[in-house]
């Protein structure tokens, strides 16, 4: 049960001073903690986590921990000692006096993410946008078409070493080893001789083609090769020792976690050794994070990417990631769904949607005609003379539409989301959305007319 305490009941007067303290009322984080709709966006958390048993944390220093540590882009430790240490912070998460203790352990920043997914920030955002844009929103469903909706997708990049396939089959290899270690501590007594891994001689060719300043077909195959060999050699052994543990021991959830990923791992990486390609289905990128999946942009200098793709929306200054998929899709079937989430929230349809061309499709062109939106794309056939004024409509529509690249650059330079840390698939959706979430915070603010 979480023990909640209504904004509308708190006073900065009423904060517990440190060596007669006194806090100043401008503050960027005193002057957040007061706009910020709390009781709205509890109820949204509420929905998601049990009112039963003892009192829990405060759902307000929970969603106040995350912004803070987004928005300065905190390990968890740091966070939960920047909040200890001040006291400015402690007044924006609602607290009536100084705490000079941590306020929570670290830890449950994890659980707090496998919780809230980015669904719930959406939820949260949606709560600023009704604040800000409440005079825009129509409940009686009799404006047609109205605002304008930008469209795009991007990758949040996983915060993962770049793998390529020997460093892949070597890092593999290794954990079988250490897999093959343990078990033979059980089995010392029935095995007389650990099974062989050549663990030295792999190690020692590994890094013989890994530190090549330049390295050649052959020898990189023939590098692979060994590496693949050494690998069927231990998951042979490590299926032999597994039969052969005593009743009452088994391996570890962890430890077959790990071997079934490393098989399926062997098994890609063996199929594209003997077809002589770069190419297969669910390609494993990362052992620790197998949900990972490489993702083709042919950006400049940037060709592939690896984390989750996200179509992102934008209207008025706010976004959210409404799809987020490991998997790489054609963004094209984001739009009718996305222009459905705008009339959902404001009530009717955008009179404009601003995309690229990717999203040019015959049913998606069909789909905005039939509801009279229009896209800012060039139509199909023999292109018309513009005069000068849809020339210039055409440009300011354009420049409008690069507001969407602006808030991929806030996300992923200011918050991190081109590196994101977390280390499972649900913790990592939750740590997209709560990034987009503090950059609508950011709005929010302005809004507000005070800088944060």
């Amino acid at each position: 049960m979480d023990k909640y305490t209504s904004q509308f009941q708190l006073k900065i007067d009423e904060f517990g001073d440190l060596y007669t303290m006194k806090l100043n009322k401008n503050n960027r984080w005193v002057q957040l903690g007061s706009v910020l709709p709390w009781d709205e966006l509890v109820k949204v958390f509420s929905k998601y986590f049990s009112h039963k048993g003892r009192y829990g944390v405060n759902p307000r220093v929970v969603i106040g921990a995350l912004i803070i540590k987004h928005k300065l882009n905190l390990s968890d430790e740091e966070t939960v000692r920047q909040i200890q240490e001040n006291p400015y912070m402690q007044v924006f998460l609602g607290l009536d006096s100084f705490h000079a203790a941590p306020l929570f352990s670290p830890t449950l920043f994890v659980e707090w993410r496998k919780k809230l997914g980015n669904e719930v920030f959406n939820q949260f955002s949606d709560v600023l946008i009704r604040i800000c844009h409440g005079d825009k929103i129509d409940k009686s469903n009799t404006i047609k078409n109205k605002g304008k909706l930008k469209i795009d997708a991007t990758v949040a990049d996983q915060d993962i070493t770049f793998p390529n396939d020997l460093k892949l089959l070597n890092e593999a290899r290794e954990k079988t080893e250490k897999i093959i270690d343990q078990l033979y501590k059980i089995l010392r007594g029935q095995l007389k001789v650990k099974p062989r891994t050549y663990r030295k001689l792999a190690r020692k060719r590994y890094l013989a083609e890994a530190k090549k300043r330049q390295s050649n077909k052959k020898s990189l195959r023939m590098a692979i090769r060994y590496q693949l060999n050494c690998l069927d050699r231990n998951i042979v052994s490590i299926e032999k020792m597994a039969d052969m543990l005593p009743q009452g021991s088994q391996m570890s959830y962890k430890q077959l976690r790990t071997l079934w990923i490393i098989k399926e791992l062997n098994r890609q990486q063996r199929q594209m050794y003997k077809t002589k390609t770069n190419r297969c289905n669910d390609r494993i990128v990362s052992i620790s994070q197998p949900y990972v999946r490489p993702i083709v942009r042919g950006k400049v200098g940037k060709k592939v990417e690896f984390g989750a793709k996200i179509g992102l929306v934008e209207m008025e200054g706010f976004s959210k990631a409404l799809t987020l998929s490991w998997d790489a899709y054609n963004e094209s079937s984001d739009l009718i769904p996305h222009v459905e989430a705008y009339k959902e929230l404001y009530g009717y349809y955008p009179e404009v949607v601003m995309v690229d061309k990717i999203y040019g499709t015959n049913a998606n062109r069909k789909w905005c005609t039939e509801r009279n939106i229009r896209m800012t794309l060039h139509p199909k056939g023999k292109r018309k003379t513009l005069t000068p004024y849809e020339k210039r409509k055409r440009k300011k529509e354009h420049n409008e539409r690069n507001h969407v690249e602006a808030k991929f650059g806030q996300a992923k330079r200011g918050y991190g989301l081109n590196a994101i840390r977390a280390k499972l698939n649900d913790t990592s959706k939750s740590w997209i959305g709560v990034i987009l979430f503090v950059t609508n915070v950011i709005k929010f603010c302005e809004h507000h007319n005070f800088h944060f």
